[in-house]
């Protein structure tokens, strides 16, 4: 834990930056790489630990250069180069964001820090069914990330509800560590690649095409749920000990909406190719800006970032 040590001895002693990144999954490592690297002082704060939704993830499979790797070591593997040119600050949360002249303030649960710039890398979270009972069983079977809670499941007989790579990645890693799955999908394509389909067929993994979930039973615990065929309208109920929910992703813009940051019609930071939005000296990247939700995009939209920072970070230090 290298930077961590780092930035705890120096948080009475230096909380002053050129740039802040806030969020260290891809999109945030990878703008503290190139911004360090252009010489920027850099700080990347996250509430968490680095990796982002790699830590919610089991095997990489379409990362250049590595044909299979766990998500926890390619997450390794972002923090410690990134470490290499930024001080990381994890478990620090960003609780508000203020301009004050020609810097910004950021208030954090581990103290306050300051900024030329500012680069939000803030991710998504996932979108929930908002159906009866999801709320009441959420941690009582009702779960978010299979990579997270699927080993308490070993055994057991699970719903995953979704038909993006994610959903059938959840659901091909559930029946790899011995969970009996079935996978629900309104529609009856699938959004996820055809490759990651056949191996869930391949591997005995139920579906059920075209339903929604209407209701998710149980008291204490997750007991079933109900589903309806969205074409007969005909209706069943499926007995299940939990319910895995992988539907899309919801962006975390709070802060950067607070701060005036446009944001389309789905909630995504509005930004240009440069990976600037409306508001002077703040960017945007990741899967916070939507589009293509994917590793590879997310690095290549912090790297945009961090050098339009420096680009713009530049022109008014001469």
């Amino acid at each position: 834990m290298f930077s961590f040590k780092l930035v705890q001895k120096g948080l009475e002693e230096e909380k002053e930056y050129d740039l802040v990144i806030i969020g260290a999954g891809p999109a945030g490592l990878v703008a503290g790489i190139y911004g360090g690297r252009s010489g920027l002082k850099v700080a990347i704060l996250d509430g968490g630990l680095s990796g982002g939704q790699l830590l919610t993830a089991d095997i990489i499979e379409n990362w250049p250069g590595e044909k299979a790797i766990k998500a926890t070591e390619l997450a390794k593997k972002f923090k410690d180069h990134a470490s290499q040119y930024a001080d990381i600050y994890e478990l620090t949360q960003v609780t508000d964001i203020e301009r004050d002249n020609n810097k910004f303030i950021i208030e954090t649960s581990s103290g306050k820090f300051k900024a030329k710039a500012i680069i939000f890398a803030t991710g998504s979270k996932r979108r929930k069914l908002n159906v009866s009972g999801e709320d009441k069983l959420s941690g009582k079977g009702v779960s978010y990330c299979a990579v997270c809670d699927g080993p308490f499941f070993k055994g057991k007989s699970v719903a995953v509800i979704g038909g993006g790579n994610t959903a059938v990645s959840d659901a091909i890693y559930l029946k790899s560590i011995g969970v009996d799955v079935i996978i629900i999908h309104r529609r009856k394509e699938f959004r996820a690649d055809k490759v990651l389909v056949e191996r869930a067929l391949s591997m005995g993994i139920q579906i059920k095409v075209p339903y929604v979930v209407e209701e998710i039973l149980g008291e204490d615990k997750v007991e079933g749920i109900k589903i309806r065929n969205r074409e007969t309208n005909d209706v069943e109920y499926l007995k299940v000990d939990g319910v895995f929910i992988a539907i899309g992703m919801v962006p975390n813009t709070e802060l950067a909406r607070k701060l005036g940051a446009e944001t389309d019609q789905n909630g995504f930071i509005i930004v240009d190719r440069h990976m600037r939005t409306n508001i002077h000296f703040v960017y945007a990247a990741g899967d916070v800006t939507g589009g293509v939700l994917q590793i590879i995009v997310a690095a290549a939209e912090g790297a945009i970032a961090a050098l339009s920072a420096h680009e713009d970070l530049s022109k008014i230090s001469h």
